[in-house]
């Protein structure tokens, strides 16, 4: 799966993206991520960018929009002669976003016919974009819960995690999707002990038991 980021800052992204899973994902190439930064489709004179990303709203009110033209040209780069494609805004005003979501997203990828090679991701910034580039380029708004962040990048870290484990060889153990096994609410490791401040913590001899019926009783209690 190849996912496409449209977004003003995208050195955001590269320490969440240079580490553990999606790190071997990327280098297995299991997945791609390619960016996309609409500052430098702003014109240029003698070598530098003359205009702003963005300018205040039409209308009055606060804060700054973010100009149509650099995302269209960002987004129109990230589509280039793509038949199967699509778009997400994130948004705080958009459905929320969930495991079923990332599952068909991911399903939709490795169909054989029609499928979805290609997530283009839109965040924002300050008050938003431009309300004509989501008129141009049709996708869907998403958000990744009831309450306002400084910009998207944030929520597509959180998709492509998301989206990302549900791909085949991904994870590597297919056990390892929580979504698909019975999750506890409570772990447990070695030692069975755990001394902490003149204090013995115990295990519970349930787990130590080796009788999978009766942890299976306990972990759903548990739950």
């Amino acid at each position: 799966m190849h996912f496409h980021i449209i977004s003003i800052f995208p050195n955001m992204f590269d320490s969440y993206l240079s580490e553990s899973i999606l790190k071997r994902a990327i280098k297995d190439k299991k997945i791609k991520i390619s960016f996309y930064n609409p500052i430098l489709f702003l014109d240029k004179k003698d070598g530098k960018f003359y205009n702003k990303i963005d300018d205040k709203p039409f209308g009055g009110g606060p804060g700054m929009v973010l100009k149509a033209e650099p995302f269209l040209k960002a987004i129109k780069k990230a589509v280039g002669q793509k038949k199967h494609f699509k778009i997400y805004y994130l948004s705080p005003r958009g459905k929320v976003f969930n495991t079923q979501m990332a599952q068909k997203i991911a399903e939709n990828s490795q169909k054989k016919k029609g499928k979805i090679k290609d997530i283009i991701f839109v965040s924002g910034r300050y008050e938003g974009i431009d309300s004509r580039v989501s008129e141009i380029y049709k996708g869907e708004f998403v958000s990744v819960g009831d309450f306002v962040l400084t910009g998207g990048e944030l929520p597509i870290m959180i998709m492509i995690d998301s989206i990302s484990r549900q791909i085949e060889g991904v994870l590597g153990n297919k056990n390892s999707l929580e979504e698909q096994r019975l999750s506890a609410g409570k772990y447990y490791t070695r030692p069975e002990d755990l001394k902490w401040k003149k204090k013995i913590y115990k295990v519970p001899k349930v787990l130590l038991s080796g009788n999978h019926k009766e942890i299976e009783k306990w972990r759903e209690k548990n739950k």
